[in-house]
């Protein structure tokens, strides 16, 4: 007689297991616990066999009956269910483990030797903040060219176009790498690329000479209530004029005070080589309080010796965003950005302070054009160049003082 659900529900635990029937090799397999499990019982290659389809009440009846149904057939087509099912779970394990990021994390440990320090934390970074929360735990077999579509056009509603252009490249280099591997069968970001809204690519926006005065005093009086560090950041990036990631990314051992110099090695230099940045008075001064708040006091053999740690977490160098940030809450996010510090400086000391171009140009470390230029030694002008920090320090302090 078939089982009902009264029955189910009616059958009590005894001293040991005991089967209900229902039909077809199923039956109810009641435990002295009062755990109740449906089983089938069948024969495949002249053995006997019992195949689990779950736990009663949460597997209903009608449920059971339907995978005994399923498991019949597959016997009929010569498969054995038990067989198929642990190959299904298998299957499915290694689809769950074989996610997006662990590729692209894959592919970062792949390529991250032949990269710059400053090129790898900014590509990782990239993809833990804009790829991984959308895609991240997906499956590489189901990330599809529409999924990627949409998330690299709202990437680009909100306007960050290079950031979009950059995402696309990125998933697209990863899923590459992935068949190369033989974890992925196909490139879905490739097929989106003619999908890109064209952009025109423009320069960094950089504060005006007339704006500089405004910039300073909101710097200095601080309404805008920036961290510390995250001043003495900015303040440092109007200093030297390096790019961002050369100076939140620098480390205590590569600043000589004695004798004013901070040598950014090569591997964090685009150029792959040293680059030598003398230091202002005010710039010592500013380093030296930065090496104050640093809470393992700027000793090179410091295992966290961040010059700009970041502020929750000294073990990690300051994010890039945060003087971006700094720039937005002044008041300054359509006037300038971090990085158009070295626009502004190399026109003010152009027309302001009367520097040749060269000099200049050394010291914001652009590639010569020309192969004799690029054979230069990378302390040509120094002396030059230390008398123009010095000046453009002097110059910015002046400025602040009169705005006062």
């Amino acid at each position: 007689m078939l089982l009902t659900k009264f029955k189910c529900d009616a059958a009590k635990p005894k001293d040991k297991p005991y089967k209900l029937s229902d039909g077809y090799g199923l039956y109810l397999h009641v435990m002295p616990n009062g755990s109740k499990y449906w089983r089938m019982k069948y024969s495949f290659a002249a053995k006997e066999k019992v195949l689990a389809f779950g736990v009663y009440p949460e597997v209903a009846i009608a449920e059971a009956r339907d995978n005994v149904d399923r498991a019949r057939r597959q016997i009929r087509e010569g498969n054995d269910p038990s067989d198929l099912k642990r190959r299904q779970k298998r299957a499915s394990s290694e689809k769950s483990n074989n996610t997006f990021e662990k590729l692209a994390l894959a592919w970062y440990g792949h390529n991250k030797p032949k990269w710059s320090e400053g090129h790898a934390q900014n590509i990782l970074h990239r993809l833990r903040k804009e790829v991984f929360p959308l895609i991240g735990d997906s499956p590489i077999s189901e990330v599809t060219p529409r999924m990627l579509y949409k998330h690299v056009q709202a990437i680009q509603d909100r306007g960050a176009n290079e950031m979009a252009r950059r995402v696309r490249q990125y998933v697209s280099q990863i899923f590459s790498y992935g068949i190369a591997t033989e974890q992925a069968d196909r490139n879905p970001a490739a097929e989106i690329h003619s999908l890109m809204r064209p952009f025109k690519r423009g320069n960094y926006r950089a504060l005006e000479y007339k704006d500089l005065p405004s910039f300073l005093q909101a710097l200095e009086h601080n309404e805008a209530r920036l961290m510390r560090q995250t001043r003495f950041a900015l303040k440092l990036m109007l200093l030297t004029f390096v790019r961002t990631n050369e100076l939140v990314l620098a480390r205590w051992r590569e600043f000589d005070f004695d004798n004013a110099r901070w040598v950014i090695p090569a591997e964090r230099m685009k150029m792959r080589r040293d680059h030598i940045v003398p230091l202002s008075r005010q710039a010592v001064e500013i380093l030296k309080e930065l090496r104050d708040l640093n809470p393992f006091n700027g000793k090179p053999n410091a295992e966290f010796d961040w010059v700009a740690p970041h502020i929750s977490d000294p073990k990690r160098p300051m994010s890039n965003a945060t003087m971006l940030g700094g720039v937005r809450r002044m008041g300054f996010k359509d006037k300038t950005t971090v990085h158009g510090f070295r626009a502004t400086a190399m026109t003010a000391l152009k027309e302001q302070l009367g520097f040749a171009h060269e000099v200049i140009d050394r010291q914001l470390f652009h590639a010569p054009a020309d192969p004799l230029g690029r054979a230069y030694d990378r302390a040509e002008f120094l002396d030059q160049r230390q008398n123009m920090m010095q000046d453009w320090a002097d110059h910015l302090e002046k400025i602040t003082k009169h705005t006062q």
